[in-house]
């Protein structure tokens, strides 16, 4: 059985080019009752422009995995009788709410679309050249010269998605996310009893009461050090941004729950502060394992703070209470 690639991609560059301006027209006018007329010439068209529209019905880069240039198109010359010329025509690339776009020359943010429909002018096209009708004055009447259009710009610029879902699950490696995504969605996450199983992230819809539902997403496992890009940590990281409520997973096995509770907000803490502000949740997995005097003994020690539930996706143990507060959470932050 062939191993099937994902269809999810987060990330791609491309190179960028707007059109050029079209050339002004020089003509003077000549017709068979006109031997000597003066300037008419018109203005080139303006080039056209590189434009990145976000779109609700994208949820991936995938489209844009295989472009490698984009060019919009170049303006054309002026011409005779006043005439100007024909604009450039527009590109327009569509993109995932939540894609940021960055330069890769100092990879400067340049901005990010999170409204459908919303547009930016990634590259502008270049300015027709005025013919030489413009040029025409009472000590000048016949020019016999226009201007050139200005060149389009070019650049390469990287695209990067973050998902958007209503909760996040976060936590090291192997701390049973995709498991946990697997039994309360449709979502058929890789599964493995290995490190970074999952390199991109799955997202799947959570049915509960009333037939309302909330969109799951099941993050790469973060490690120690991933502020820093360690074990792909940025790429995995700016996937948390727009997550409503972060569930923290954490195995009941760990060899310390706290410790690696405090590395996992630490993490997020350094790579941006703000994520902490986000509604939080402890999700303690394989609980299957526990009796009721260690589970116990592990909320003691917990912080308070931080409502806490005892999961087990195999026995499906726990499920019900984590859909409550998830809920819980999700309509406070709507409120």
């Amino acid at each position: 059985m062939k191993n099937s690639k994902s269809n999810f991609v987060d990330f791609v560059k491309i190179f960028c080019k707007s059109g050029n301006g079209g050339n002004g027209s020089a003509h003077l006018r000549r017709d068979k009752v006109t031997a000597k007329g003066g300037p008419d010439g018109g203005d080139g068209g303006r080039g056209g422009h590189v434009i990145i529209r976000a779109n609700r019905n994208k949820w991936t880069l995938l489209h844009l995995k295989y472009t490698r240039h984009i060019s919009s198109g170049n303006g054309q010359n002026g011409g005779k009788s006043l005439s100007s010329g024909a604009q450039g025509k527009d590109i327009y690339v569509d993109v995932p709410l939540g894609t940021v776009v960055k330069s890769t020359e100092n990879d400067k943010v340049l901005f990010e679309l999170e409204n459908d429909n919303e547009e930016f002018v990634l590259l502008s096209g270049g300015i027709g050249g005025k013919g030489n009708a413009f040029f025409k004055s009472p000590t000048r009447q016949t020019p016999r010269f226009s201007q050139n259009g200005q060149l389009g710009k070019e650049g390469q610029f990287s695209f990067e998605l973050k998902v958007l879902a209503d909760v996040g699950l976060v936590g090291f490696p192997n701390a049973g996310k995709s498991t946990l995504l697997s039994v309360v969605t449709a979502a058929k996450p890789k599964i493995a009893d290995y490190e970074f199983t999952t390199l991109v992230p799955n997202l799947g819809i959570v049915n509960y009461r009333n037939h309302q539902s909330f969109i799951m997403a099941d993050i790469p496992g973060i490690i120690a050090g991933a502020h820093e890009g360690k074990g792909l940590g940025h790429r995995f990281l700016r996937h948390i941004e727009r997550n409503s409520v972060l569930l923290f997973m954490i195995p009941s096995d760990s060899n310390n729950i706290i410790d690696e509770y405090h590395v996992l907000i630490n993490e997020l803490h350094l790579y941006n502060p703000d994520l902490l502000d986000k509604e939080k949740m402890l999700a303690i997995t394989k609980s299957d394992l526990l009796d009721d005097e260690l589970k116990e003994e592990i909320k003691n020690e917990l912080p308070s703070k931080i409502p806490t539930v005892f999961i087990s996706s195999v026995a499906q143990t726990g499920l019900t209470k984590l859909k409550d507060e998830i809920w819980k959470m999700i309509n406070y932050e709507l409120d």
